[in-house]
């Protein structure tokens, strides 16, 4: 899943193992009696799921989450057979067989998906496992009302599942006050009553701070366990999982009124120095941090200057003395104390964002776990 380590690196991508599992242990503490999973797609949010997942195996999680059917056949070799891995795109057409082949649990979205793995159940002349996802305002994957209506109507249309779970997905679990997530748990409760019973899952990394009530059975936490603050607004209770470095390739001095980067959009208005850094929007050091960004280097913040490249940010260093940084030297980019919500909110989006479009070319070292 993950590019090979590159030879002479510009920057450093450090990604705490042991802070990921002992993130995955604080969310299964607060389950009581839910079983706590992991959602490891998106290469386990940038970080890598063929380290992750074993190091998140070795603690105790049993359950995996992937989006795509072909990150789940790549993953499944990593885990132990006893470890289950679910599709939570269900099965593109066609696909069906593989799902089998390769020890795997859809996630059924829609009645065209429940049919086609109905009528491989028949065909195979055995019980099949999946999960049946109903929408419960999202209006994104799961059976919608109507679906629902025929798979409650008609019971044949279970037939042949191994109904391991049924789930759904909370939209607005980080705002705690929203009434959505009131809504959303009653419809969940008003589908279960008319489903067959089996075990439940409802909450992912936000939904398991919402209380008992949204446990159920199984969580799926994702962001959370990468250190993403779970909660709106609150203190993030979650480790810091990654460092990123990047490497000085260039320092100069300019004089007041010398514009830099392209288009000119930062002028200096004093004699400064600045330094060159090799990460760029083509490492996922998005351009909207553009003159918004910061990056750090022992306790001192200091600020990007121009419009963020396709390889290089530019940094004002003054602040720093003249021989405090030279070319080779490591600036964070983002850290313990300069946390992926902090880079987030400079850039206008979210800590999910900034961790999945984390580039390959870093040099990549991993820890404990």
């Amino acid at each position: 899943m993950s590019a090979r380590q590159p030879l002479h690196p510009g920057a450093l991508l450090t990604i705490d193992l042991g802070a990921i599992c002992d993130n995955w242990r604080a969310l299964k503490a607060r389950l009581a009696a839910a079983d706590c999973a992991a959602v490891v797609k998106a290469d386990a949010y940038g970080l890598g799921a063929l380290k992750v997942a074993p190091a998140l195996y070795r603690a105790g999680c049993r359950h995996f989450f992937v989006a795509h059917v072909d990150e789940a056949i790549a993953l499944r070799p990593a885990l132990h057979p006893d470890a289950t891995v679910y599709v939570l795109h269900g099965p593109l057409p066609g696909a069906e067989p593989e799902f089998v082949v390769h020890d795997l649990v859809p996630v059924l979205n829609s009645l065209p998906q429940l049919t086609a793995w109905r009528e491989l159940a028949c065909k195979l002349d055995r019980q099949l496992p999946a999960i049946l996802q109903v929408d419960t305002g999202m209006a994104r994957l799961g059976l919608s009302p109507q679906e629902l209506d025929v798979v409650t109507d008609d019971r044949e249309q279970l037939r042949g599942l191994d109904l391991r779970f049924v789930m759904s997905h909370l939209a607005s679990a980080e705002d705690q006050a929203n009434p959505a997530n009131r809504a959303q748990l009653e419809r969940f409760r008003a589908a279960l009553a008319r489903l067959p019973v089996t075990r439940a899952s409802l909450a992912n990394s936000s939904g398991v701070f919402l209380g008992a009530d949204y446990h159920f059975d199984l969580a799926r936490p994702g962001a959370a366990l990468y250190g993403v603050a779970p909660v709106a607004g609150a203190p993030n209770p979650m480790r810091p999982v990654i460092r990123l470095q990047g490497r000085v390739i260039q320092t100069r001095i300019i004089e007041a009124g010398t514009p830099v980067g392209y288009g000119h959009s930062w002028i200096a208005t004093r004699h400064s120095r600045i330094a060159t850094v090799a990460v760029g929007y083509a490492d996922g050091y998005l351009r909207s941090l553009s003159n918004r960004g910061y990056v750090q280097f022992d306790v001192i913040r200091l600020p990007v200057v121009g419009k963020v490249s396709m390889d290089t940010i530019l940094i004002d260093v003054t602040a720093l003395g003249d021989d405090t940084i030279r070319e080779g030297s490591l600036i964070d980019i983002a850290g313990p104390d300069l946390g992926v919500d902090e880079l987030a909110a400079h850039a206008g989006t979210i800590g999910y964002e900034i961790l999945t479009s984390l580039g390959n070319r870093y040099a990549r070292a991993y820890l404990g776990g």
